[in-house]
């Protein structure tokens, strides 16, 4: 008697939601500075280089801000405002970049608030503590994060020869290949990279500022990209807290901002006048 042949399931299709794995979360939540900086050396690895970012609400991605649109044109777009920038801004600063150092161009539009793919990160905890304690723009009492990166594991990943943290200077075409891509997707595009910047401003000096690089494979820093990511939950109810005592080690918005703006800010929010309606 012949017997009927099976027919293979097709496999099902896993939802896009898990189709990913998450970075890892260290289990203790940031209650006070020690317990921060005792999280932060317990997460890391000997002789290791790490990055840091602090998000105000947990629920943000780890996206530039000129990919973070949802179409391929408003992301064009905004990549295209760097070349208007140029032609704007070139009489209103003192020093001007010369048209072929895109870079520093690019840390310039990014500084004034012009949409880039770069994204910022610190070498100093502490100073990514501080923006992950502030007030989130949509939910004024929501969670905040820190992400803890090893630049060269990333830089591994997308250059397996090179395993180092990419230069301003001495790899100065590599990123400009970078800064040249579009806002489009590109399944085998180019990886994320991690670069030392040009310090080309006392703001950035000030926050011991460097860059994430994103190409066009994906926008957002997955765990696919860095799996050495760890990040620690800032609970909302500890942020003042927590903001009270970086001011007593010198981290506040005055020495982060040199700006005369921020300055002032500070010095209404250390006297407890903001409570009363001061932005």
């Amino acid at each position: 008697m012949a017997t009927r042949k099976k027919r293979k399931s097709a496999p099902k299709k896993r939802r896009a939601g898990n189709a990913r794995r998450e970075f890892k979360r260290f289990p203790t939540p940031i209650t006070s500075l020690t317990v921060f900086f005792q999280a932060c050396d317990l997460a890391m690895k000997k002789d290791s280089v790490y990055w840091f970012r602090g998000h105000a609400d947990a629920s943000w991605t780890l996206t530039p801000s000129a990919l973070r649109y949802r179409g391929a044109k408003q992301r064009n777009t905004a990549l295209g405002l760097l070349a208007d920038f140029k032609r704007y801004a070139e009489i209103k600063l003192p020093n001007p970049p010369s048209p072929d150092e895109e870079l520093k161009w690019v840390q310039l539009a990014r500084h004034y608030g012009l949409p880039t793919r770069l994204l910022d990160w610190t070498r100093n905890a502490a100073i990514a503590l501080y923006f992950a304690c502030q007030k989130a723009s949509r939910s004024q009492g929501g969670d905040g994060t820190v992400y803890m990166l090893n630049p060269i594991d990333l830089n591994r990943a997308a250059a397996p020869k090179k395993p180092q943290i990419f230069d301003a200077h001495t790899d100065a075409r590599l990123i400009a290949s970078y800064l040249r891509l579009s806002g489009h997707t590109n399944s085998r595009g180019r990886k994320t990279i991690a670069i030392n910047p040009v310090w080309n401003s006392e703001r950035i000096m000030a926050q011991q500022g460097v860059f994430t690089l994103h190409g066009s494979k994906d926008f957002t820093l997955t765990f696919e990209q860095a799996p050495s990511i760890v990040f620690f939950t800032i609970p909302s109810e500890n942020k003042e807290d927590l903001l009270q005592e970086l001011e007593r080690v010198g981290i506040n918005e005055m020495s982060i901002f040199p700006e005369p703006e921020h300055m002032c800010h500070y010095l209404v929010w250390r006297e407890k006048l903001d409570v009363l309606g001061v932005q």
